[in-house]
């Protein structure tokens, strides 16, 4: 995306009514990729977004970019347990490049008038995919026990087609209702998936010395988005039952 040549070409040649950008460089293994390769991320996740966004808006042309909530970490006004961070809220957390290129492209992104910003947060697929957040933990040989936002996308990426062929536009915090800690999907995952499954925790300060780059942990606030979902009879589920129900599609489909 960072090619603008290529970019026009492409869209000259589809002639799209629609994008749907779910590129970017979060790094391998992780976001401490990012720390050391700050050009590639930048190229990336700022240069990339924006020729993309720019290329779309001057065609006419609507784009949903699957973005990040870790812009964001508890706070004294958003503690635990408390209140979620609503799309309004500034940005607290840049404690990683990566998250500090993500919260700077969206507040240029949002000056377009085309885009559409959905805030992902440690997505889950139904399979075991290397990229699922489930996977990521369960290979973990300690993680720590904090709630977060998680995006279930077998409840949430049919959301994100029916808010884009309804033109919606600005950002919306895209994950599933509540927050949940990685004791309690592992917990699931074990009870539901592999019974043998066993794992142990570590605090953030013991984390930190194995780490490069800060880790962003919060919940979001989703009522904007229940709420325009509900517009077009849409719900999403609470993210304990989206958990237990994406875990029991695993078992249906085989996964072990």
């Amino acid at each position: 995306m960072e090619n603008r040549e290529a970019v026009i070409e492409e869209l000259e040649r589809i002639k799209p009514t629609h994008v749907l950008n779910c590129a970017g460089c979060t790094g391998r293994p992780n976001v401490d990729w990012c720390e050391d390769n700050k050009a590639a991320t930048i190229r990336s996740n700022v240069i990339g977004t924006l020729n993309l966004a720019d290329a779309c808006e001057q065609r006419g042309v609507h784009i949903s970019v699957f973005a990040t909530g870790c812009i964001y970490a508890y706070d004294d006004a958003h503690p635990i347990g408390g209140p979620g961070f609503l799309e309004t809220d500034p940005a607290n957390f840049s404690g990683s490049f990566y998250s500090a290129t993500k919260l700077r492209v969206e507040e240029i992104m949002m000056n377009y008038p085309n885009v559409l910003c959905l805030r992902l947060r440690m997505p889950v697929s139904d399979d075991l995919h290397p990229r699922n957040f489930v996977t990521k933990i369960t290979k973990y040989e300690r993680v720590v026990d904090v709630p977060n936002s998680n995006t279930i996308l077998h409840d949430l990426l049919p959301a994100a087609i029916l808010l884009a062929e309804n033109n919606e536009t600005g950002v919306y915090n895209f994950t599933n209702p509540g927050a949940i800690s990685h004791n309690e999907v592992l917990g699931l995952f074990k009870n539901i998936v592999r019974p043998e499954f066993e794992w142990k925790n570590f605090s953030l300060e013991q984390q930190s010395l194995v780490i490069k780059a800060g880790r962003s942990n919060c919940m979001l606030d989703t009522g904007k988005l229940v709420r325009k979902l509900e517009e077009y009879g849409f719900e999403v589920p609470e993210v304990h039952d989206a958990y237990e129900q994406c875990f029991k599609r695993m078992v249906e489909n085989g996964v072990e």
